[in-house]
């Protein structure tokens, strides 16, 4: 628990660094750009960048973007790390007077809303599951205070260290070209991924499991009025434990595309050292972030993902375990020491939401580029 307490006390810290730097460099707000530059110029700038001279210097503004970095990756992993204490915590605080939030009969949650099995319709059926809505809630507001503030940041940094598109469009060549389209294909392919892992969740994250109620045992299909079943669909958080499709590749397979996605991204947005703070950043960020899941789940210090009691509920701490056992942190890495077969993964993927997630990817690649060339003025 040392670890976990050292953990938060230094995303606090950072924290505290970063609102004291972002109160004293001021806010930027994003403007408008109407000399968007071209898809040529885009690879020029990229080249332009290249060179070290570029590299060499860390700006007072990339110092606010690395902070503000920092800050985001840390908090995230120093509460995911704590979130057993916090949501008990939490769970008491709202659950006890005067709040007495918990029970209510008249908080439910809307019909079209798939509820899980253990709180049923219920928004705070009992004090954990308050918690962990409460947890939920607090993490993505901190999660859009510090990347928010990062992403202001990498803006202000970008203007300052801006090329003109005229200087470099010299430098476009062969090699260039190939680099970018490589680059948007790698982004394109790991937004493919990620968009294919929420048809395909690991227990490691928060993403809902579900099945067919066609497929799910006949005594378990939903009786009227019973939200945990919506249009044939129902949500069965231990469908998870089961290696399967993306599952069978990595452990991780929401957050470790942001590795290549990251790197190629930093590339594309202009190659310049505020491009690798930020984006390159994200990709250490993912590594760190999903690391820390497996060693904690190794010592079995605390609940990762959607699985909240390892270390209470014996049978669900067995089922991680196990879910361990069968699958590897490095893509692929349960495929080469042969606790995989490649051709059940090749069946079991959600390849629709593979394909039309790349495609969407190539786009939304290209309208960030767009946004980030747009507003860095």
């Amino acid at each position: 628990m040392l670890s976990q307490q050292y953990l938060l006390s230094l995303s606090l810290l950072l924290l505290v660094v970063a609102i004291h730097v972002h109160v004293a460099s001021g806010f930027i707000h994003p403007q408008g750009n109407s000399q968007y530059p071209t898809r040529s110029a885009t690879i020029a700038l990229s080249a332009a960048a290249f060179p070290s001279d570029h590299l060499a210097a860390l700006s007072y503004d990339d110092e606010v973007l690395a902070v503000w970095v920092l800050a985001f990756a840390f908090s995230h992993i120093g509460m995911s790390a704590t979130r057993s204490s916090i949501i008990a915590t939490l769970g008491n605080i709202v659950a006890s007077p005067p709040l007495n939030l918990v029970g209510r009969e008249e908080w439910t949650l809307p019909e079209w809303w798939p509820a899980d099995s253990s709180g049923g319709d219920k928004l705070f059926p009992d004090a954990d599951t308050a918690g962990r809505q409460l947890y939920r809630a607090g993490y993505t507001a901190i999660s859009f205070a510090t990347l928010g503030s990062a992403f202001a940041a990498y803006l202000r940094s970008s203007s300052s260290s801006a090329i003109a598109v005229g200087e470099a469009q010299a430098l476009i060549g062969d090699n260039a070209s190939f680099l970018y389209n490589a680059c948007l294909a790698t982004a394109a392919l790991s937004f493919g991924a990620s968009i294919a892992s929420l048809f395909n969740a690991s227990p490691l994250g928060l993403m809902p499991g579900f099945e067919s109620v066609s497929a799910a045992d006949t005594s378990a299909v939903a009786t009227p009025g019973d939200t945990s079943t919506l249009g044939g669909i129902r949500r069965d958080d231990n469908k998870k434990f089961t290696a399967r499709g993306l599952t069978r590749i990595t452990r991780h397979p929401l957050i470790l595309p942001v590795v290549p996605w990251g790197i190629a991204t930093a590339y594309l947005a202009g190659n310049r050292l505020c491009d690798f703070i930020m984006f390159a950043g994200l990709s250490l960020y993912a590594i760190a972030g999903c690391a820390a899941q497996d060693l904690r789940v190794s010592k079995e210090e605390g609940s990762v993902g959607t699985v909240f009691r390892p270390n209470e509920s014996v049978e669900e701490g067995q089922r991680l375990s196990q879910f361990f056992q069968q699958t590897s942190f490095l893509p692929f890495g349960a495929v080469l020491d042969g606790r995989q077969d490649i051709g059940d993964i090749f069946r079991e993927v959600p390849w629709l939401g593979f394909v039309v997630g790349t495609a969407t990817g190539v786009l939304a690649e290209e309208k960030i580029l767009y946004l980030l060339s747009e507003w860095s003025v």
